[in-house]
């Protein structure tokens, strides 16, 4: 299976204080605020929505073709996914803007004073789907994930004129959103990824009923957090499958994405649903059990061990034969 994956490529910047920001806040001057904090520590992560979904499926033994903007700073990072099995080839790289970056410092009470900057991902709004389907060959499925909201647009609208399948995954774009191109991101889109909540922002922001959203898409999944995940579609029976057993959560971010690339390979291996679920479930566990969206490694024997663990033998049968590539 082609997999085009379209979204943010960006790293995170995240510092430690160790005092208290409101020690540091006079209301009455509020007006006039100029702080500085000296930091403990420093952690550069990788991240980006559709660069951290490429790694995780880079990680299950697939080569999805990155569909972004970064700059000419990308270089070390390129280099990272290109050696988890990602095909970067298609990046567009800014003459101008440095890669997407989101800087954050937190407190010890959890309070957080961060920015972020988008920079070159401004620019996917320039990217044309058609050269790059020239050279990798037409896709099973363009994932169009949080991204420059006209570049989002633009890649949607493409893949309507050019028939293309794509996958609507709009995710923190939705509390950015109108109704009216939360609409036109998702009518048509053979599956539609959310979670919970933002499928009721869905429902809040475009007027439509949940049973209209349906209507609209082929698939809708939906995770459910500690309590799995729901599968819909017409015409097919509702799943609800519970998530991956014995985890022990350390930090949530990217947890998102790592179901996502688990559920697409399992469907470009020719799996049905409920075990793309599952798969995906479990790629989940290792990403919620590691600080950062991209630290996480696995083998075969291991991954399989925990598909038995939490679906049983049946599921960790047919999941074995796709994961022969894997160490």
């Amino acid at each position: 299976m082609s997999l085009l994956i379209a979204g943010s490529i960006a790293t995170d910047h995240l510092m430690s204080f160790q005092g208290k920001f409101a020690d540091s806040l006079v209301v009455e001057q509020l007006d006039k605020i100029s702080l500085s904090f000296l930091v403990d520590d420093l952690e550069i992560r990788r991240g980006g929505v559709a660069a951290n979904m490429c790694f995780g499926l880079g990680q299950l033994g697939l080569s999805p073709v990155l569909v972004g903007a970064a700059g000419e700073d990308f270089a070390d990072y390129r280099s990272w996914l290109e050696r988890h099995g990602v095909n970067c080839s298609h990046v567009r790289i800014s003459d101008t803007r440095h890669t997407a970056r989101f800087v954050c410092t937190t407190d010890p009470t959890g309070a957080q004073i961060a920015s972020f900057y988008p920079g070159a991902m401004s620019e996917a709004r320039l990217i044309e789907l058609g050269p790059v389907v020239e050279r990798v060959g037409t896709p099973d499925y363009v994932l169009i994930g949080a991204d420059d909201p006209d570049g989002m647009l633009r890649h949607t609208d493409e893949c309507r004129q050019r028939g293309y399948p794509f996958i609507a995954d709009p995710s923190q774009q939705l509390a950015f959103s109108d109704g009216d191109l939360i609409r036109k991101l998702i009518d048509g889109a053979a599956i539609l990824f959310s979670n919970e909540y933002e499928s009721h922002m869905i429902e809040q922001k475009t007027g439509w009923s949940a049973d209209e959203v349906l209507d609209r898409v082929g698939v809708q999944v939906t995770t459910l957090g500690k309590d799995g995940v729901r599968v819909q579609g017409r015409g097919l029976p509702t799943l609800v499958l519970s998530a991956a057993a014995n985890v022990t959560a350390v930090e949530p971010t990217g947890v998102g994405d790592a179901f996502r690339s688990g559920f697409l390979a399992a469907l470009a291996w020719g799996l049905g649903h409920e075990r793309a679920a599952q798969v995906g479930c479990v790629l989940a566990a290792y990403v919620v059990e590691t600080v950062g969206t991209q630290e996480y490694s696995f083998t075969a024997g291991q991954f399989l061990a925990r598909v038995e663990e939490s679906y049983g033998a049946d599921a960790a049968a047919e999941v074995q034969p796709h994961l022969k590539s894997l160490s």
